[in-house]
């Protein structure tokens, strides 16, 4: 059985999540030898709709995708379910659900619908008393499944900082996992985050390629006291610039063959997607 993220986040080591956004790119996550993997809200939105983080993914997409991950992934798989999809009687469904799947947790939003991706602009948010039953429906629903639940605010980038940290520490006090400040625009504004809350709190990092936080590394992040890092379109941002290269070459030559050198080889692919098991389970069959 896979551990939980509570106990890899008892390691002491902060903890890296990858962001997936289908089965193959969880396979190659795991493959990589990451603990746990993260699926991506923004992600799964331009890979599964080919539209930005505007709020268009509903309940069914996350669900689907988060049953087909679940379904061949080996280690912990924590799920950004957005603002849960409505009300707390929403969000309680939604984490019963994910609980059947098997994801080892979610992240939960406080953002009005439909929400965008934390890093756009003009991001507006529910008044706390609005998301806190959300919060405590989460906390409730899993009921004894070791199921982590992030709270996360976009108060930063919709209200002010300080109003973010006023969020965070409510959200630390009613129980979250871990505590999301999203979207702080400089290290001291990160660090800032960290002084304000209990030592015992874990903080969220996220690190979006040219986005609104500054880049640092996993280690850099630790040191400052942050205990989850979030990489949730590095994968995506990667894997749409080699689509493009291919098909351009594709396109201009009629042929693949120079692109041959910076492909998976067919044999490989069907290697990580397990063909020689089934190879193996059709000749127990045939006899």
């Amino acid at each position: 059985m896979a551990a939980s993220i509570a106990e890899l986040l008892a390691t002491g080591e902060p903890l890296a999540l990858p962001g997936v956004f289908d089965a193959l790119s969880a396979r190659l996550a795991a493959r990589a030898g990451f603990r746990a993997a993260f699926l991506s809200g923004y992600s799964l939105s331009a890979s599964r709709l080919g539209q930005p983080d505007f709020g268009l993914l509903t309940q069914t997409d996350v669900l689907g995708a988060a049953r087909e991950v679940c379904a061949i992934l080996d280690i912990p798989l924590i799920v950004d379910i957005d603002t849960g999809y409505g009300n707390a009687f929403n969000v309680e469904r939604t984490i019963a659900d994910l609980v059947r799947l098997g994801a080892a947790g979610c992240f939960l939003e406080d953002q009005v619908w439909p929400k965008r991706c934390g890093h756009m602009e003009r991001k507006r948010v529910v008044p706390l008393d609005e998301y806190l039953p959300k919060l405590r429906a989460a906390l409730r629903a899993r009921g004894a499944a070791p199921f982590h639940v992030t709270a996360r605010t976009d108060a930063r980038g919709a209200v002010g900082l300080d109003e973010a940290i006023t969020r965070a520490r409510a959200f630390a006090d009613a129980g979250a996992d871990a505590v999301f400040v999203e979207a702080p625009e400089s290290i001291d504004e990160m660090a800032r985050v960290r002084d304000a809350l209990p030592a015992g709190v874990t903080l969220v990092a996220n690190m979006i390629e040219h986005g609104k936080t500054p880049a640092r590394t996993l280690a850099e992040l630790g040191a400052a006291g942050y205990r989850m890092v979030v990489f949730p379109v590095a994968g995506l941002l990667a894997a749409a610039r080699a689509l493009e290269d291919l098909y351009t070459t594709l396109k201009r030559d009629g042929t693949t063959r120079a692109a041959t050198d910076r492909l998976y080889r067919f044999d490989a692919m069907n290697a990580l997607l397990g063909l020689d098991a089934l190879y193996r389970r059709e000749r127990e069959w045939l006899g």
